[in-house]
């Protein structure tokens, strides 16, 4: 990939940043303003060599989404790169409703393979285009926080406002 826009969106829980591809599609996104932040969730090889500030297609979603329309985000395209099972379990994110959060092991479950715990954790540790691929919507089996790339606050308040909806 040659050049790719990013976009830094006000939000109550912080500037979100969003990159995407030529073609508008979002390779990551995330609550930050660092630049290199946002570039250290892809891996070397699927970085832009040039990085532009620009507007994304997305940014109308993000703001929708914090506006109260949840389902905003479904719809925006998106680029990950991994294996087969992380592709199948980055779209099985998507289909998680806001306000009904899984376990690690409801994930594991959900992809078809229910010992599959350290997987499901995987797979949601290596998200990049965070709130457009919802992995703030897994939990552990206890049914506390976890980890969360862009921290355990942001997480809450996601599932908060998910909730309350």
């Amino acid at each position: 990939m040659n050049t790719a826009t990013l976009q830094f969106v006000d939000t109550p829980d912080g500037p979100f940043a969003i990159l995407a591809d030529d073609a508008d599609r979002v390779l990551v996104g995330g609550w930050t303003d660092d630049v290199d932040a946002v570039l250290a969730r892809l891996r070397p090889v699927q970085r832009p060599t040039e990085v532009v500030a620009g507007e994304t297609r997305a940014a109308a979603a993000v703001a929708a989404f914090y506006d109260g329309d949840l389902a905003a985000i479904d719809d925006v395209e998106v680029v990950q790169f991994g294996t087969p099972l992380q592709r199948r379990g980055w779209e099985a994110l998507r289909r998680i409703p806001p306000g009904r959060p899984l376990t690690y092991t409801g994930f594991a479950t959900a992809l078809g393979s229910p010992a599959a715990v350290r997987a499901a954790a995987s797979i949601c540790a290596r998200n990049a285009p965070a709130l457009f691929v919802p992995c703030h919507r897994v939990l552990r089996g206890d049914g506390t926080m976890g980890g969360f790339a862009w921290g355990v606050d942001v997480k809450r308040r996601l599932l908060e406002r998910e909730a309350a909806a």
